[in-house]
C-alpha cells in the first residue's frame, strides 16, 4: 500500500490528514497487543467530514496508522510537549497511557518506518505546499485532526469542541488565526480555544513559516461533535456532522478568499 494519497487542487489551501489512515502491515500488526490492534487513537472519519467543503482544496492523506509511525511527530523523536504526557514518534502507549505492544519496535525498526512512511508523507506535503505557493504566492496548510473529548492521561476535564493551534501565533499570519478563531467563537452551541492543550503538532510548527509565505494552522476537533459515540465502532453521525460542516466550510471558504490571499502575498495590500 502506498503511504500517502494526494488529491491536487488549485486552491491556496492544503488539507493535511496525517491520522486518518488505518493500514498496519501484517508484520507490525502481529507485534501489537490486543489493545493496540483496536487502533482506538485514529482520527476517525475526518476525511469524510471535510470532503467537499472547499472546491479546489488539495488533500494530503496518510494511509498508515499512527501506531506504525506518527506523521505529526518530530522525526528526531523530540517531544512536542516536554514535561507533559504525550505519545512519541512511534507510540509505546495509547492516549490512555496503556501499553499497545507485545513487542515494541527497536531503533532500527523505527528508522525503517520513518523512511518508509513518515518521510514520503512529508515529501508529498512539502511538494504540494511549494506547488500551491508557486501558483498563489502563499500556501495555507490547514491540518485536520480529531480526538476524544475526555482523556485524563493527556488533559484535564473536557476538551473544547474546536482546539485551534498556531504555536502561540508563530505558524501563520494573524489574519488567518483571527478568521479561524472568529468562526469557531461564533458557531452556536460549540466551544473553542486557541493554543490551549493542543498548540499545533510538528507538522504545523514545521511548515508554518509566515515570513516565507508558508502558513499553517491545526484544527483539533472533539470527536463528540460528529461521532455517535466516542467508542467502538466509532460510528459517523451524519446529523451531527452536517451541523459541524457548516462552520468548517465557512473557515475554509474564508481562508481561500482571493482578497485574503492578495493581502498576505508579499507586496500585496495591507
Amino acid at each position: 500500500m502506498i503511504p500517502v494519497e494526494v488529491a491536487r487542487g488549485d486552491s491556496p489551501v492544503v488539507l493535511g490528514l496525517p491520522h486518518t489512515g488505518t493500514h498496519v502491515p501484517d508484520a507490525i500488526m502481529a507485534d501489537l497487543n490486543e489493545r493496540g490492534r483496536g487502533l482506538d487513537d485514529t482520527d476517525w472519519h475526518i476525511e469524510r467530514l471535510y470532503d467537499g467543503l472547499l472546491s479546489g482544496a488539495t488533500t494530503v492523506q496518510a494511509t498508515f496508522h499512527r501506531y506504525v509511525i506518527d506523521a505529526n511527530r518530530d522525526p528526531s523523536g523530540a517531544s512536542l510537549y516536554p514535561g507533559q504526557n504525550t505519545t512519541g514518534l512511534v507510540p509505546l502507549t495509547d492516549f490512555d497511557g496503556h501499553d499497545i505492544w507485545d513487542r515494541a519496535p527497536d531503533t532500527d525498526e523505527i528508522e525503517e518506518r520513518r523512511l518508509s512512511y513518515h518521510a514520503p508523507y512529508h515529501a508529498a506535503l512539502q511538494a504540494e505546499m511549494e506547488r500551491v505557493k508557486a501558483i498563489h504566492g502563499i500556501a495555507i496548510l490547514y491540518d485536520c485532526h480529531s480526538i476524544r473529548s475526555e482523556i485524563p492521561f493527556l488533559f484535564d476535564g473536557v476538551l473544547p469542541d474546536f482546539s485551534i493551534g498556531t504555536n502561540m501565533g508563530a505558524t501563520c499570519d494573524p489574519a488567518i488565526e483571527a478568521i479561524v478563531q472568529d468562526v469557531c467563537n461564533a458557531a452556536e452551541g460549540y466551544s473553542s480555544v486557541l493554543n490551549g492543550r493542543f498548540k499545533g503538532g510538528w507538522t504545523t510548527r514545521h511548515y508554518g513559516q509566515p515570513t516565507h509565505g508558508m502558513h499553517a494552522i491545526q484544527m483539533e476537533l472533539s470527536q463528540a461533535t460528529y461521532l455517535s459515540a466516542e467508542a467502538p465502532p466509532w460510528s459517523y453521525d451524519s446529523a451531527k456532522a452536517e451541523r459541524l460542516r457548516r462552520p468548517l466550510k465557512d473557515i475554509l471558504t474564508q481562508l481561500a478568499d482571493p482578497a485574503l490571499i492578495a493581502k498576505l502575498t508579499p507586496g500585496g495590500i495591507s
